[in-house]
């Protein structure tokens, strides 16, 4: 690792010890430590204010044409202590980082210029809580499909009648799927939308034009004028000051930026709308994000319809082999459009947001017809090629347009730098549009303080919900890399993982292409979709047989981790986290269904009807949240330091004893490893072991769940002796070719989801026949006596040693080292080892993490299908037939 800079490369001041640098292509500390951050989004659920998931219709339009509501208890209610709760739970899965969505709505609802302090306020509050738990943050203005108004998240309501539109009228005009209106207005069954079917927005009429307005609004629609400037500069004015306004309230707070906030992603999943189409009469095969599924208008018959005409579209559906076309669907607004009447406007002004329009823009028409893209009578395109090229220079020649040259690093300096104002330090997450390359952004703007932050799923298992024993490299097909679509099928597990660890590969290797900073790689968004196979796992399906099973869940999921790991070792934030999530409506949102832990999945007794999660009745995990007030409320929250188990209420203090009155029988968390498996989903395949700061460069790590098997291989050279910033408490040093144990080591988190003891274990585990390891009574300093050779030793840590996370637990372990010493301290494992002397070879160093008594059975686990030749049952989701 190149030496530390002990000054910042973009104040010029000494860096504080809280500081994380990012040069090498990693992550680094103040010690010269590699860095990984691994974490979770949280949450999935702060796409809507409290109370108003994507479902609910009643109020959707009237209050947000008065102005919206709060956003304050978005991700965490802070009044009950349940965040606390949350907060220990994603602490002991050995997450360290947050990537916390924030959407412009929530920041701006009440009109233009008019923020919710109380809200930002809220944020403050909810940082120094995380920070209370040890976790580092990035800040990320999330959007998807532009705005809850036209089927997704993100922008205010009044961004939407700015652009001359009604949004009133997007159902009837399909001119965007709306979750709450799904399928019609008058005939409403949001619980019918489905999967993935809120991603066709984008190749709908309303995202295609708002965002072809905010990116480049001033060269395709020159005349849409408000408040004497183009709306590109309108809508990008207002986002960009939003969230400046927001980073100056954190500034304000004092404490929270480096040792909490460490950067600021760009726009969620941007989009390029209109722009870059090559014949609007086709629809485009080069954007990535175009998903076909159920009624697919092309965009001339969308412009068509937005202005009221019946068109005839096909209609797709999507299975286990893709898109398919399944007939044709005719669509008939009976006149409606999607534009705004004119009336709603007298005299030019806005009764209610206060804007002046531009005569020029003429409302209730559509606004690309007035530039004479299409003529609205004839129903023809007569500039089909209209979003292609630039204007015409000086010279008279049109380039073609580059979307992230010409339209999106704009936008994207002009955020950063208003971010920079208040926090100059901050690292700036680059997002580029869905698998497209980062452009070379210019160093001056990055100045040393960059992470090129992209998203990856399964696409298959995310779209069909079930884990397939084929699938497809999806990238590589979007990147030419293969000649026909046969050639990117991967059959088999054994094909499938090895694609999408080379998938992510490509998308590490992109970040070449940022600056000249070599800078590193996060997944913004990783994850996998719980309602699998129509629900199988909550019940739904086969009497119930399959309840809690989540054995399809674990595996998708663990190949997207696998993915991430081997040589990848990338960071990664997994999407979600949802403290409201239930089985019935998922996160909340558009029914996904991706949230880590579900309240509804806790461990409890057998509830009656009307306790079940549904409209109108009050979930388990929301019984949960309103007990803890009374226990929580008053808590004051531990340092991450001193966490422990013993810190929080038991479920039975929550629910109240045994004499309760509550119809939900009461149940307790028994231990550590108990609190964090409760509710929490598929958690062996992302609560995994791996290598949070390294002494040197981690070049491969490999874990296998059904083993408990850890590997870690780190390349080690003479330059990466750690730098003495941090404090050490054991200063026992071993001279020659032993270690300085004073230095800071290499860290590994051990998951107790894995390694926990049997005997910390009691009633859940499955006692095996095979013989406990050994205990070290204290769980004191292992030497190696010859660091040349490999040497294994169980070590079971005793209460009286364990801190952070989980004080009076033990850990079962069998730790093989090709060098050095190494101790463990709650769910850390410390690994000593020396460089190279200067001048001397790299070295190559392993260790390997093993349970003594072999991965861990819990007696609660259900029975699954088998698999067949090492691959995914081949039977359908409704039955099995192999046996």
């Amino acid at each position: 690792m190149p030496r530390v800079p002990s000054i910042s490369p973009t104040t010029g001041q000494s860096t504080p010890a809280s500081f994380i640098h990012t040069i090498d292509s990693n992550f680094v500390d103040n010690t010269g430590r590699t860095l990984l951050l691994r974490g979770v989004n949280l949450s999935g659920s702060s796409k809507a204010p409290v109370g108003r998931p994507s479902y609910i219709y009643e109020g959707f339009w009237d209050i947000a044409e008065q102005g919206g509501e709060s956003f304050v208890g978005r991700p965490l209610n802070l009044e009950d202590g349940s965040a606390d709760v949350h907060l220990a739970r994603l602490r002991g899965w050995g997450f360290n980082i947050i990537r916390f969505p924030v959407t412009w709505e929530a920041l701006e609802h009440e009109g233009p210029g008019k923020y919710d302090y109380k809200f930002m306020d809220y944020i403050v509050q909810v940082l120094r809580k995380c920070k209370e738990y040890g976790f580092k943050v990035y800040m990320n203005p999330h959007q998807d499909t532009w705005s809850r108004f036209s089927g997704g998240s993100g922008a205010p309501y009044w961004t939407l009648p700015a652009c001359g539109m009604n949004p009133r009228n997007f159902t009837a005009t399909q001119a965007a799927i709306l979750h709450c209106e799904y399928p019609a207005t008058q005939n409403r069954d949001p619980a019918s939308l489905p999967a993935m079917i809120w991603s066709t927005n984008y190749g709908r009429l309303a995202s295609q034009t708002l965002f072809a307005l905010f990116f480049a609004g001033n060269t395709f629609a020159p005349n849409c004028i408000i408040d004497d400037v183009n709306i590109e500069e309108y809508l990008q004015s207002h986002f960009t000051e939003a969230f400046g306004r927001l980073a100056d309230h954190i500034k304000e707070a004092g404490d929270l930026y480096e040792e909490v906030v460490i950067g600021w992603d760009s726009m969620n999943e941007p989009y390029e709308g209109f722009i870059g189409y090559e014949d609007l009469n086709k629809v485009p095969i080069k954007q990535g994000s175009t998903l076909k599924k159920g009624t697919f208008p092309s965009p001339a018959q969308s412009l068509r319809l937005g202005m009221g005409e019946a068109q005839t579209v096909d209609s797709w559906t999507f299975g286990s082999f893709g898109p398919r076309k399944n007939g044709t669907v005719t669509i008939d607004p009976k006149g409606i459009k999607m534009w705004a009447d004119p009336e709603t406007e007298p005299d030019g002004k806005h009764p209610v947001w206060g804007w002046t329009r531009s005569p020029k823009w003429k409302l209730g028409d559509c606004i690309w017809a007035q530039h004479g893209v299409w003529d609205v009578e004839a129903g023809y395109v007569l500039l089909p090629e209209y979003f292609r090229f630039l204007p015409p220079g000086p010279d008279g020649t049109s380039l073609e347009v580059q979307f992230l040259r010409d339209f999106w690093e704009p936008q994207f300096r002009r955020y950063a730098e208003r971010i920079r104002k208040a926090h100059p330090e901050a690292i700036l997450f680059v997002q580029p549009p869905v698998f497209a390359r980062p452009p070379p952004v210019n160093e001056e703007l990055l100045r040393g303080r960059c992470c090129y932050s992209t998203h990856y799923y399964d696409g298959l298992t995310l779209i069909t919900r079930h884990w397939n024993w084929f699938n497809a490299d999806a990238l590589g097909l979007l990147r030419g890399k293969y000649s026909s679509t046969l050639q990117a099928v991967k059959i088999g597990e054994g094909a499938i993982r090895k694609s999408l660890q080379e998938q992510l590969g490509i998308l590490k290797s992109d970040a070449l292409d940022l600056g000249a900073g070599n800078y590193p790689t996060i997944i913004g968004e990783i994850g996998t979709p719980f309602d699998m196979d129509a629900k199988r796992a909550y019940g739904y399906t086969n009497n119930g047989r399959y309840k809690g099973d989540f054995s399809s869940q674990e595996k998708a999921l663990d190949a997207s981790m696998n993915a991430a790991d081997g040589p990848n070792v990338l960071n990664w934030t997994l999407w979600t986290y949802c403290p409201d999530n239930s089985h019935e409506w998922g996160d909340g949102w558009n029914m996904e269904d991706l949230s880590l832990w579900s309240g509804d999945d806790l461990r409890e007794a057998q509830t009656s009807p009307q306790m079940r999660t549904g409209p109108g009745s009050e979930s388990r995990a929301a019984l949960l949240r309103a007990r803890s007030a009374t226990m929580l409320g008053s808590m004051t929250p531990p340092a991450a330091s001193s966490l422990s188990l013993q810190t929080l209420p038991t479920t039975n203090d929550l629910l109240g004893d045994a004499g309760s009155t509550s119809k939900i029988s009461p149940f307790h968390w028994e231990n550590a490893h108990d609190f964090l498996m409760d509710g929490a989903r598929a958690a062996r395949a992302f609560c995994r072991p791996w290598p949070t700061a390294v002494v040197g460069l981690p070049t491969d790590i490999q874990f296998n769940i059904s083993k408990a098997y850890f590997k870690l291989t780190v390349r080690v050279r003479a330059e990466d002796v750690p730098v003495p910033h941090t404090r050490h408490d054991n200063a026992s040093t071993l001279s020659g070719d032993h270690v300085q144990k004073d230095r800071a080591p290499t860290e590994i988190y051990i998951p107790l989801i894995h390694y926990a003891h049997n005997k910390s274990l009691g009633d859940l585990v499955e006692q095996s026949d095979s013989p406990e390891s050994s205990d070290v009574s204290s769980g004191a300093l292992t030497p190696i006596e010859d660091s040349r050779n490999p040497s294994s030793l169980n070590l079971s840590l005793p209460s009286s040693h364990a801190s952070t996370l989980v004080p009076g637990t033990t850990l079962d372990l069998e730790v093989t080292v090709s060098e050095g010493i190494w101790d463990v301290e709650g769910q850390t494992l410390k690994w000593w080892y020396q460089p190279p002397e200067p001048g001397g070879a790299d070295k190559e160093l392993t260790i390997e993490v093993k349970r003594g008594s072999g991965p861990i059975k819990l007696s609660t686990e259900p029975s699954s299908c088998p698999s067949l030749f090492g691959l995914d049952s081949l039977c359908p989701p409704e039955i099995c037939r192999i046996m």
